[in-house]
């Protein structure tokens, strides 16, 4: 398991440092917008890899459970939103904490067990690197995988779909713009103006477009998923609302590249 937040002021990772004017030392911390996530927690965090972040922060985001008293157990650094925020409002908060730590990467990463908390290390030497700013976890390296993994159909071909629309109006190559996993450097956090974004599922899909904008490098890594009655995940209803919110995001974005609307997501 990771080190305690007391642990975490004289840790920090080390890398070999190969690329000339690359730092060999970063801060990493580990954010984890939390609800309801008592059953699964423990496992997620169990799964990160010893020694590889330097602080666990989780924002409770008015659980009914127990997910504060096993997060404050196993040594995170717990914040508690009184009152249900949002996804968005949850993450929010999140990365103002992290920031405030002198963070140099910020992974995300859900604490429903849903993601592969071993890959954190790889997503944060990528970033070391300098290869990109921003890395997302893609669940879909095959379609066989993710329907095994228990990805449900609607679901797989509504992120293809998706998908494939953010890629072209964005100029990317992403395999899914809509993980559970991110890794962040720390000056994409400082720039992107994500206060003022949706404090709901659409909080992701803007922040991307705004990296996009920002000319921030966006890149993926395959990350194995986990599809069980534990794990979240919005409903249908939802999910069409939130399509479709994506969609009129993107095409926001499209709209100020062209000069023909001026969005206050893309303001400098």
């Amino acid at each position: 398991m990771s080190s305690s937040p007391t642990e975490a002021d004289s840790v920090e990772s080390e890398f070999p440092s190969e690329a000339a004017g690359v730092p060999a030392k970063m801060r990493i911390v580990a954010v984890m917008p939390a609800y309801n996530a008592a059953k699964t927690l423990k496992r997620t965090v169990d799964d990160i890899p010893e020694g590889s972040v330097q602080e666990i922060i989780l924002c409770d985001d008015g659980s009914t459970d127990d997910t504060v008293a096993i997060a404050r157990d196993l040594g995170l650094t717990v914040i508690v939103h009184e009152q249900n925020r949002g996804y968005g409002g949850n993450q929010k908060t999140c990365y103002t904490r992290a920031l405030e730590t002198d963070a140099d990467v910020v992974v995300m990463i859900h604490p429903d067990y849903q993601y592969d908390a071993r890959v954190i290390p790889v997503a944060a030497e990528i970033i070391r690197l300098g290869i990109c700013d921003v890395i997302l976890g893609s669940r879909i390296r095959t379609r066989k995988e993710a329907l095994d993994g228990g990805m449900p159909v609607w679901k797989y071909i509504a992120n293809r779909i998706l998908t494939t629309f953010e890629n072209v109006m964005l100029g990317q190559n992403l395999g899914d713009f809509h993980s559970g996993f991110r890794a962040y450097r720390r000056e994409a956090l400082e720039k992107i103006p994500w206060q003022d974004n949706s404090e709901d599922f659409a909080f992701d899909s803007q922040f991307l477009a705004q990296a996009v904008y920002h000319r921030f490098k966006l890149g993926d890594i395959p990350v194995p998923v986990r599809y069980f009655d534990e794990a979240s995940s919005i409903n249908f209803r939802r999910s069409l609302t939130y399509g479709l919110t994506t969609v009129w995001i993107v095409t926001q974005y499209r709209l100020q590249k062209l000069k023909l609307w001026r969005s206050s997501l893309f303001r400098r």
